[in-house]
């Protein structure tokens, strides 16, 4: 059981990936200080770990009797969704995120849709909540949206000492960081569609 709760956590968190996520909120990272970064970071972690529970405990329920679907065709489509999102992070850079974020002025709904909740996430949750029992689910997506937060301040706070004295080297960062990471976030958008095909696969 704990082996399981371990690794449904630590799938959770690398989806989330932080260190990905602190590139595509660089605009807001620069124009808001460190308290209010906090403030909307925190807003949006609890927005997004209400949704999370939700597709962990109806998972299946939400996709056959709400949207009358298989889950299976969630995780193609929304493979490919996130697969346009990373090659559009790959070609364009973080302009790519803004554009998709848009000028919301409720900016930790923004940031929760669709940074934090995007396919690969949801996906997680439902598996997530097939593997473990409720209590325990919740709690591995609680678990990892705390890291994931947590990991945010402190980049902020790092970000906040270094680029007085090495901006350059933050914007090195995040072009060629946040282009690596989009090739892992191409990758996992790959493997959601060949699952999303197999499950499809198997009922024939």
């Amino acid at each position: 059981m704990m082996t399981e709760f371990f690794k449904s956590m630590t799938l959770l968190l690398v989806l989330l990936n932080p260190f990905l996520v602190i590139v595509y909120l660089i605009d807001v990272l620069q124009k808001l200080d460190r308290r209010q970064f906090m403030y909307v970071l925190i807003r949006a972690g609890v927005i997004s770990t209400v949704v999370f529970w939700c597709f962990a405990l109806l998972g299946d329920k939400i996709f056959s009797n709400l949207v009358q679907a298989e889950f299976a065709s969630f995780q193609i489509f929304g493979g490919i969704v996130f697969l346009l999102i990373g090659l559009q992070f790959v070609f364009y850079g973080p302009t790519a995120i803004q554009i998709l974020r848009g000028e919301s002025q409720h900016l930790a709904g923004a940031i929760a849709m669709p940074i934090l909740i995007g396919p690969g996430t949801i996906s997680a949750s439902v598996i997530i909540g097939k593997k473990l029992p409720a209590l325990y689910a919740c709690l591995a997506v609680l678990i990892a949206l705390v890291c994931t937060i947590a990991i945010m301040i402190i980049l902020k706070g790092i970000h906040d000492f270094v680029r007085p004295r090495r901006e350059p080297l933050i914007q090195r960062y995040i072009e060629i960081g946040g282009r690596i990471t989009a090739l892992f976030a191409g990758t996992i958008s790959v493997e959601m569609i060949m699952q999303g095909i197999q499950t499809w696969a198997d009922k024939f």
